[in-house]
């Protein structure tokens, strides 16, 4: 198949382009910077340079590529966010979520392109009710933290601008969080000194479930769903939803870095805001039973324990399997 990647030199983009390219594909790699065009060839597929917010460049983009399948990529996030900052900091995403949708929907329904794959996430966007573990059937959450409505409010209206389009199979992967290389959690990553420093704490109980997927597993998901996903929405996360009591403390062991720090909520939320707050102690975690099920895809890494071991260096010490295990939630 033709595939047009928007976003292609991003986390996802580097990842899966030379998947594509080495199970058969053509690959388009749409990117805004000329700079990132060499890099691309060398991936092995064929660079175009257009700026997502820009409709006029995106269908000229698009005429060029002349895909079969598009694969919707685009993000502006930092290496390392900060929660007081967050809405903020997710302002160009939100609009590459709204706007940016908008223009590569109509590109490739004016160019006869079958599928359509977009990007999402599992990490905190369901509601904070009921069970430790969501499906994609399970509601959004109706009552995010202010500096998180415009987040949430562009991610709903990606999907459902995705999977409501007449004429094009939309397909929506929700991921989790992701590790491995080029990510916070991996080699150099930001969020590593973070921990080292014990500047990350456990804060209350640490009770938020984090949902993790290594960024190749990531990629070997999406190359599923271009090639035999049907239309809907997908959790792409690991098997092991894990409480921030379970999974902090084992990164910091393999980091070897002292344990984190514990600190009440009510010091927390003067530090990191009520999102922080919500993101530490409160958020769901994702099941992907049905991306195993539909995709007939398996993550390598089952769980975020092994797999963090691997992004961080074989040579690193042995993760402590006893550290917490009986917190986490499956």
């Amino acid at each position: 198949m033709r595939i047009l990647v928007a976003g292609a030199t991003g986390a996802i983009g580097r990842r899966l382009v030379p998947m594509l390219v080495g199970a058969g594909h053509e690959v388009v790699g749409l990117t805004r910077s000329p700079g990132k065009a060499p890099a691309l060839r060398v991936a092995g597929a064929e660079p175009v340079v257009a700026d997502a917010l820009d409709a006029g460049a995106v269908m000229a983009a698009m005429r060029k590529a002349a895909p079969e399948v598009v694969v919707h990529e685009l993000t502006a996030i930092p290496a390392m966010l900060d929660f007081r900052k967050i809405g903020q900091q997710f302002a160009l995403t939100n609009r590459l979520r709204t706007e940016g949708t908008d223009h590569l929907i109509a590109a490739a329904l004016e160019l006869g392109a079958r599928r359509f794959v977009a990007q999402s996430y599992a990490g905190w966007p369901y509601a904070r009710t009921g069970g430790p573990v969501k499906t994609e059937e399970d509601p959004l959450d109706t009552r995010p933290p202010a500096s998180l409505r415009g987040i949430l409010e562009a991610i709903r209206y990606l999907e459902k601008t995705v999977t409501a389009a007449s004429g094009i199979e939309g397909i929506v992967l929700r991921y989790g969080g992701f590790y491995g290389p080029g990510n916070a959690i991996g080699e150099r990553g930001a969020l590593l000194d973070q921990v080292r420093q014990r500047r990350i704490p456990i804060v209350g109980h640490g009770t938020g479930i984090w949902s993790f997927i290594h960024i190749d597993d990531a990629a070997r998901a999406t190359l599923a769903a271009i090639e035999c996903g049907k239309q809907g929405i997908y959790n792409i996360v690991d098997d092991d939803p894990a409480r921030v009591s379970t999974w902090l403390p084992v990164l910091a062991s393999i980091l070897e870095a002292k344990p984190p720090r514990h600190v009440p909520v009510w010091l927390a939320r003067l530090l990191i805001g009520e999102q922080g707050i919500m993101f530490m102690t409160d958020v769901r975690g994702a099941s992907n039973a049905k991306a195993k099920r539909e995709l007939g895809w398996e993550p390598h890494w089952a769980s975020w324990r092994e797999g963090f071991a691997q992004a961080l260096g074989e040579d690193g010490p042995a993760v402590d399997r006893g550290v917490e295990r009986a917190a986490s939630v499956v």
